[in-house]
């Protein structure tokens, strides 16, 4: 067990970084400063987290004990807006890297949220409900912020995927064990979601 917490917590950590340097990219297409990128990118990263442990009475809530993920958040948005204002605006790169680094912290999100709501004793089908609002609402804080229409009201797969992905690590929890489980879990929502990105490219 302290092995998988020790998991979860890298990949939680990884799911922050990964979602603030989405966030960070965001801001600087939303003509926002450094400062507002950091605020966005704190946001973004921790707002799913922070939604799942007000939902299960887990207070106070994970970033308030944890320095470790402002250490993460706050240095990686301040080098993913230094990148995005030297990328070329106009051609479709910066919102490419963006939904790709959204749909790997879509995928640990999710799983990290249906792992730490069954820790809490929360049934396995309210488990993948709270894994997909884990997984899902840091980019919508985050689009929103950015006045824009998220993902999740315009792409019923988004959702869609966190939730199937989330069911598939639940179902193959008791049989492959964590690891496998969530190596599978993460391939399946990665896959559908560069699927998906690559259709509408």
């Amino acid at each position: 067990m302290e092995t998988l917490s020790f998991v979860i917590l890298i990949l939680t950590l990884l799911a922050t970084a990964v979602m603030a340097a989405s966030a960070s990219i965001q801001a600087h297409r939303a003509g926002m400063d450094a400062f507002g990128a950091t605020v966005l990118a704190i946001a973004t990263g921790m707002g799913g987290g922070t939604l799942r442990d007000l939902f299960l009475g887990r207070t106070p809530v994970f970033w308030i004990t944890d320095m470790r993920y402002f250490a993460v958040a706050v240095p990686v948005a301040l080098i993913g807006f230094l990148v995005a204002s030297r990328m070329t605006a106009g051609n479709g790169r910066r919102l490419t890297v963006l939904m790709h680094l959204d749909a790997v912290g879509l995928a640990l999100f999710t799983l990290t949220g249906v792992n730490i709501a069954l820790e809490a004793g929360t049934h396995p089908l309210m488990a993948v409900v709270l894994g997909c609002i884990t997984g899902t609402a840091g980019g919508m804080i985050r689009d929103l912020l950015c006045n824009m229409t998220p993902s999740l009201l315009k792409e019923d797969l988004y959702a869609t995927i966190s939730i199937v992905g989330g069911g598939i690590y639940l179902l193959l929890l008791p049989m492959m064990g964590e690891t496998t489980a969530l190596a599978v879990g993460f391939s399946a929502i990665l896959c559908a979601r560069f699927l998906v990105l690559a259709r509408q490219g």
